[in-house]
């Protein structure tokens, strides 16, 4: 009987996948928002909606047109976008670093999940939450500003793939921080210049050809780029090589992060 049991778990473990686990680790992470939605949810749309008011107001209609549209259009997809993947970053993140320092990520690695079934699940949360937060924006945008997509599937795509590209940088961080002050570091020095200085208050063309080269160097800015193409039909580069780009990027870093879930690098004493 021991040893049919520890067959069948080995073949949920390594063998067809877990599908009730993953769906399980899935929804503990997206109620973990829900939860406290007025923090994780309304919190970014608001204070997206003031970096838009504060824009029109310093700015508004005496900065003309950039691309061929009005500033506070062109303004818009970039705060959404940077909504969106800082949120999915924060969720991942954070669920891992209190875990590690509550002393409870013994109970999401004991479970027969693969590091494969634990990364995909981590990843729903942050792209859940993603969605959440932008959908919500993209509704205000509409009402307010009357800004209708132009191509709605090429915009879900690439916010979801920045949730994902940043979900899985937030696995990163969330693995290799000890405690909260190095998760904060992380956070200011790494996530949030690569969403400030990725064309999401101007246009890359607008800069000296030293800088515009640094910026092409940032994923981020062709996840805010092809946004803008989705939502504007504009964009300061092609929105195939920046789908090629965000693509590449993203499995550079959930290669990694599947990496260290398989290791248990920093989870396991």
């Amino acid at each position: 009987m021991d040893q049919g049991y520890k067959v069948e778990l080995g073949e949920r473990r390594f063998g067809r996948i877990n599908w009730l686990g993953m769906q399980t680790l899935a929804w503990r992470e997206i109620k973990r928002f829900l939860v406290v939605w007025s923090q994780t949810l309304m919190a970014p749309m608001v204070t997206a909606a003031l970096f838009m008011v504060i824009f029109n107001i310093a700015v508004g209609e005496r900065r003309g047109e950039v691309m061929g549209v009005p500033f506070m259009a062109f303004l818009a997809p970039g705060i959404m976008t940077m909504t969106v993947i800082q949120n999915a970053f924060a969720n991942t993140s954070s669920s891992i670093v209190i875990s590690k320092v509550q002393g409870n990520i013994v109970d999401t690695l004991m479970p027969p999940l693969s590091a494969g079934e634990m990364l995909a699940g981590y990843l729903a949360g942050a792209i859940a939450r993603g969605l959440f937060v932008g959908s919500g924006i993209c509704f205000g945008l509409l009402l307010v500003l009357g800004i209708v997509p132009a191509n709605v599937f090429v915009a879900l795509i690439f916010v979801i793939m920045g949730a994902a590209f940043l979900g899985g940088l937030g696995v990163l961080a969330g693995i290799y921080a000890q405690k909260f002050d190095q998760m904060a570091a992380i956070t200011n020095f790494i996530v949030t210049p690569l969403a400030f200085l990725s064309g999401t208050f101007y246009s890359v063309d607008a800069l000296p050809p030293v800088l515009q080269w640094v910026c092409h160097l940032n994923p981020v800015f062709y996840l805010i780029d092809g946004v803008r193409y989705g939502i504007l039909g504009v964009s300061d580069s092609s929105p195939v090589l920046g789908f090629a780009v965000c693509l590449g990027a993203t499995a550079v870093i959930l290669g990694l992060a599947w990496q260290m879930l398989r290791t248990g690098y920093r989870l396991k004493a």
